[in-house]
């Protein structure tokens, strides 16, 4: 059987909700500079590989990606 719980129902904790804010603002941005930095890297694997830009076409274009991304996304 259950048993009754141990902490107050009625009158939960206070909540930090800056430190909330703080910790979805960051999880948005990890979340915004992962995608970016997949397309970048799908990118540059497309003109590297299949383009035939080569290995320094391909670093190329993932970096020029990211700058872009960089001005983009500011």
């Amino acid at each position: 059987m259950a048993e009754l719980p141990n902490y107050d129902t009625v009158a939960p904790a206070e909540m930090d909700y800056p430190e909330h804010e703080r910790t979805y603002d960051l999880f948005l941005a990890a979340t915004k500079w992962g995608t970016i930095g997949v397309i970048a890297i799908l990118v540059g694997m497309l003109v590297g590989l299949i383009a035939g830009g080569g290995f320094i076409g391909g670093i190329g274009t993932f970096l020029l990606v990211l700058v872009v991304a960089w001005f983009v996304a500011r």
